[in-house]
């Protein structure tokens, strides 16, 4: 075995050390290959791309061309591509409209709540609004009800009739923005359980909801396995305005969690949430709470905006949200789409321009959702590289590096590369499906130089073969 792995490690080392001409070599380290065989994954599931920052025309290329699901490293392509066409101090606002003219505290249309792709968007931020246009404004009476005003994506609504993505739908990893995405499309729910069953409170509590938690099955499984059992909900809106949430499965004795879930109809909890708050300002209200288009002529009574691009980016990519990658994906689309464009489509056209502009290619290039929480959407490592190599070369490259996790350090690399020469210095996004494992960022080696490394692998043993690419970012940072 050690005789194998000594011309493939002489030939590794002469073509690193070659310069003044493009040399790549298609064999993985030795170390690298040992892990793969461990976990029996074969190399031709491995794509890799790996070079100094300065020396694009060397280092490490193995199944570089091949389009592969990327999962979460999707995001680097997204954030990168954000910060160019959006720009770092680009940030969503929500706004609160009047259709009409205030007298004597009435207003005699409708109130707006328009939503712009605030990712920070939550309860008392509305409350705040509403109050301001209470106080600042001077309005009690709403004569003409709310409406409310997701227009700026095409579809308004793109969570009716989505395909679930797995078992967990309900789960804030698979929330589905829209553009107002009031407090992420969540509510947050207190589970405790005794002998006797399983008690469920909401936080806020809307006095319209009612839980339902008969069917749920106690079991003897840890607290820390709770959702192992979990079943799709199912809400019911009720005739009277209130609404009914049925949960099912199982749930443990003797446990309680505290977890926020997408399990209500978002203009149904809207609706209560806009009530609620309206009435505790001593509000009164007249006219429905409806969907609907910002009426022309409306004007600005308050608004919020939520943290700068750059800032916000930072729990896209340690903490991989797929809900606010999703978020800036359409907020891309919604930046250039075209009278009756789906801004999803839109957002693909962006990134595939950017591409161009860079002279990228685009061939084999998919893009969903551009979170990587797809089937569908694919990238190479080359394509990933050369995105990470204009990146860093860009105007806004120190703040991309700023998002990414360090390595043994934070975000989804803080149980990585303890111990390793990566650790405290690598900065990579991770990805992970049931079928991948990714990283793509930037390694220094001993020396300080910085390299661009890429490295995913699709195969139903992905999971086993995540020591092979640790192996792969470890022996760069050695070098």
């Amino acid at each position: 075995m050690l005789m194998r792995s000594i011309p493939a490690l002489v030939l590794l080392a002469a073509a690193l050390v070659t310069s003044g001409c493009a040399t790549f070599v298609d064999t993985p380290p030795p170390p690298v290959e040992s892990a793969l065989r461990q976990a029996g994954v074969p190399a031709s599931s491995l794509a890799v791309v790996a070079y100094p920052l300065d020396a694009p025309g060397t280092g490490l290329r193995l199944n570089a061309d091949r389009p592969m699901a990327p999962a979460s490293t999707m995001k680097t392509i997204t954030a990168v591509v954000a910060l160019d066409r959006l720009g770092p101090n680009s940030r969503g606002q929500t706004q609160l409209l009047a259709a009409g003219e205030i007298r004597d505290g009435r207003l005699d249309g409708p109130l707006v709540l328009k939503g712009g792709a605030d990712a920070d968007l939550d309860w008392p931020a509305l409350w705040a609004m509403l109050r301001e246009v209470r106080e600042r404004h001077g309005v009690r009476e709403l004569a003409d009800g709310i409406v409310v005003d997701r227009g700026l994506f095409n579809p308004a609504r793109p969570d009716i009739g989505a395909p679930r993505f797995d078992e967990q739908a309900e789960f804030p990893y698979n929330v589905i923005p829209d553009a107002l995405h009031l407090n992420g499309n969540l509510l947050q729910y207190d589970f405790w359980s005794d002998d006797r069953g399983l008690t469920v409170r909401p936080f806020p509590q809307f006095g319209g909801l009612a839980v339902d938690a008969s069917a749920v099955q106690l079991n003897d499984k840890p607290c820390k396995d709770w959702d192992d059992d979990w079943q799709p909900s199912r809400f019911e809106a009720l005739p009277d305005g209130g609404g009914r949430l049925v949960l099912a499965g199982g749930f443990p004795r003797g446990c309680q969690v505290l977890q926020s879930l997408n399990v209500l109809d978002r203009q149904w909890e809207t609706t209560q949430a806009l009530r609620q708050l309206w009435g505790s300002l001593g509000g009164t209200l007249s006219g429905e709470i409806r969907e609907g288009a910002t009426p022309e002529g409306a004007r600005v009574l308050a608004q919020h905006r939520d943290r700068p691009l750059a800032e916000l980016l930072r729990p896209v990519m340690k903490s991989s949200d797929n809900a606010l990658a999703r978020m800036l994906f359409l907020r891309l689309g919604a930046s250039a789409a075209r009278p009756g464009e789906d801004t999803r489509e839109a957002a693909a056209r962006v990134v595939r321009e950017w591409f161009d502009a860079q002279k990228i290619t685009t061939t084999g290039l998919t893009l969903e959702n551009g979170s990587g929480l797809s089937r569908s959407e694919r990238a190479s490592a080359a394509q990933m590289a050369a995105m990470l190599q204009a990146s860093a070369r860009g105007a806004h490259g120190p703040e991309l590096l700023a998002t990414l996790p360090v390595a043994g350090v934070d975000g989804t690399l803080i149980r990585r590369f303890k111990g390793t020469a990566a650790e405290g210095r690598a900065r990579m996004k991770t990805g992970t499906l049931r079928d991948v494992v990714a990283l793509a960022g930037f390694v220094p080696d001993s020396t300080g130089k910085t390299w661009i490394v890429v490295a995913i692998v699709n195969d139903d043993q992905a999971a086993k073969a995540r020591p092979a690419i640790d192996a792969l970012v470890d022996w760069v940072a050695r070098r």
